[in-house]
């Protein structure tokens, strides 16, 4: 098929490199967000998807509004392509958009559709404490994340899974699926299947607010908040900002469970229910490892933080750095 490609983050970088060392496609064009000024240089900065496409001697085009920039919709009209990729792009795309390819636009979304329709699927999953999410590839319709599915593909969400390492799996994932997608469409191998609106869950845009760490949680809540939102889910030590990037819960854990460099946390688990306190609070500190918090409800080992205006770090070398001890407090 002849392609254009949508897209911005660093999720879609997987499937448009997939697409590029494809023979049976050709990409012909990419569309991307335009370039943002970062960091202390306030310099411009192209997205992920529009380096990978420089390489490529790609007509690249960056429209601030899709919907209303006609320069771009003609430019997309001229093309006469099989179908429109879209992965993350960052834009609605209007019914003039949609019904330019013969076969369509199709989307790379990271959940199993209906649920987690919107904009942040991977970190609401993770945060409502889900062990299985996934990919769905879906026809686009106007709607947000409603039109019918095409394919899916299921992944597991391991207990220390956080945004970031989900994210690259799900990226891999997605560029595969598409890949059997685009196949089987053109070959006539898929039917689409409406999806269930009464089925339907939402993940809404991620605020600033969402990052600040509530103590009266329970530790596997807050342990989810923490890598759905890494790394900037934030408390309060010692009247400073501490963002806390890295825990474990330990409070009816299964040893099988923990990544293989935490296994010598197992000697520590049976004595755990002797460690009680107040909310956000300190209540003991284990050599190499970090310190351990009184949750709503059980205890939250914190691995990795960073202070305010400081580098991050392990929690032990904090521990030692900040000479921390048992009865202080996070988060006020």
């Amino acid at each position: 098929m002849r392609i254009v490609f949508f897209g911005t983050p660093e999720f879609a970088v997987n499937t448009l490199e997939k697409l590029f060392n494809n023979s049976n496609h050709e990409v012909v064009a990419v569309v991307t967000q335009p370039d943002k000024r970062r960091g202390r240089g306030n310099k411009l900065i192209p997205s992920p998807v529009k380096e990978i496409a420089l390489n490529h001697n790609l007509p690249i085009w960056q429209p601030a509004r899709i919907k209303k920039d006609r320069e771009t919709l003609t430019l997309l009209q001229k093309t006469q392509v099989d179908v429109f990729v879209v992965v993350a792009y960052g834009q609605i795309l209007s019914k003039e958009i949609l019904d330019m390819p013969k076969y369509g636009c199709i989307n790379v979304h990271g959940s199993i559709l209906p649920q987690y329709r919107g904009a942040a699927p991977i970190q609401w999953s993770i945060y409502d404490g889900n062990e299985e999410t996934g990919i769905t590839t879906m026809l686009m319709d106007e709607g947000m994340d409603t039109g019918d599915m095409l394919l899916k593909a299921y992944i597991s969400i391991d207990l220390c899974s956080n945004v970031e390492t989900l994210s690259l799996k799900l990226a891999q994932q997605g560029a595969n699926l598409l890949l059997e997608t685009l196949d089987k469409l053109e070959s006539g191998e898929i039917e689409p299947i409406a999806q269930d609106n009464q089925l339907a869950t939402y993940a809404r845009l991620i605020k600033k607010d969402d990052f600040q760490i509530d103590w009266s949680q329970s530790a596997i809540q807050i342990h989810n908040h923490i890598r759905a939102f890494y790394p900037y889910c934030i408390t309060s030590f010692r009247e400073q900002n501490l963002k806390i990037t890295q825990s474990i819960p330990l409070t009816n854990i299964k040893e099988q469970e923990l990544p293989v460099q935490f296994t010598k946390l197992s000697s520590y688990l049976t004595d755990m229910d002797s460690f009680k306190g107040e909310q956000g609070e300190i209540v003991k500190t284990i050599k190499n490892f970090g310190f351990v918090v009184q949750c709503g409800e059980g205890l939250l080992l914190i691995l990795e933080v960073q202070l305010a205006g400081k580098k991050l770090q392990s929690a032990w070398n904090f521990i030692n750095g900040a000479r921390l001890t048992i009865g202080e407090k996070v988060g006020g």
